[in-house]
């Protein structure tokens, strides 16, 4: 086993094993969740960047040294601040209604959770390690789809699909720029001037046909053409053979 290895096991048994209590040394009224949840409120206030043991300990009033009585160090704790995330919010399957309902329901909150809290993002992306809490969320995900006809293989499909979705089009969201009326007014003259648009005839068409950039919701568009989708596929399923 390698060095990617251990740390990869490391974090697995403290996410599993409860290995929250310290072996040896002085309390000091300390526990993992105090540390994780001091974590989170770093990278709530400062950012995801601003994270570090030496951070925490300074946050808790405490020595560093005394933090790694408790977490072994910052991959454990960005994975036990991984998994505690989003622990309280509805499960797949909380939500009413049918599939379509319960998934719409649950892409939506996932993604105005990404965009208040997008240091989240961040930390989803980086931690590979599944905790209580994920696999919790991810068994209530897939039960969400139980009797659609759908098999085990589509099921998770649609589930990693949705899910791929709504992270991507909130990480978008925060690396946009909204520019100004008046930065449009500048780059369309500038546009005018350095393109010869007959060279892209299908984009030139829908220019002269006054086709501006969608101005609606983007996320509910493409939510609502993946799910059309999904329910195709549910359809199928159910259409008698001849």
């Amino acid at each position: 086993m390698n060095a990617k290895d251990d740390a990869q096991r490391r974090v697995l048994e403290l996410l599993w094993k409860d290995a929250r209590r310290p072996a040896r040394g002085p309390r000091r009224g300390l526990t993992a969740e105090r540390i994780v949840a001091a974590g989170i409120r770093i990278a709530e206030t400062e950012g995801l960047a601003a994270l570090s043991m030496r951070r925490v300990a300074v946050e808790l009033g405490v020595g560093t040294a005394s933090l790694y009585t408790y977490l072994p160090g910052k991959a454990e704790l960005e994975a036990l601040m991984a998994d505690s995330v989003g622990g309280d919010d509805p499960l797949p399957d909380d939500w009413p209604g049918d599939w379509r309902a319960k998934l719409e329901a649950w892409a939506r909150n996932d993604h105005e959770g990404y965009k208040k809290h997008p240091w989240v993002l961040q930390l989803v992306a980086t931690v590979a390690a599944p905790g209580p809490n994920l696999l919790r969320w991810m068994d209530s995900a897939l039960r969400v789809l139980e009797g659609t006809g759908l098999t085990q293989a589509e099921k998770m499909a649609v589930v990693e699909s949705v899910d791929a979705y709504v992270r991507g089009q909130a990480r978008l969201g925060l690396d946009a720029h909204e520019p100004s009326a008046d930065e449009m007014r500048e780059r369309d003259a500038a546009l005018r001037e350095l393109v010869d648009f007959e060279r892209y005839p299908a984009l030139l068409a829908a220019v002269r046909a006054g086709v501006a950039p969608y101005t609606g919701d983007k996320f509910e568009f493409g939510l609502r053409l993946l799910l059309d989708g999904v329910e195709a596929l549910i359809a199928s399923k159910r259409a008698p053979t001849s």
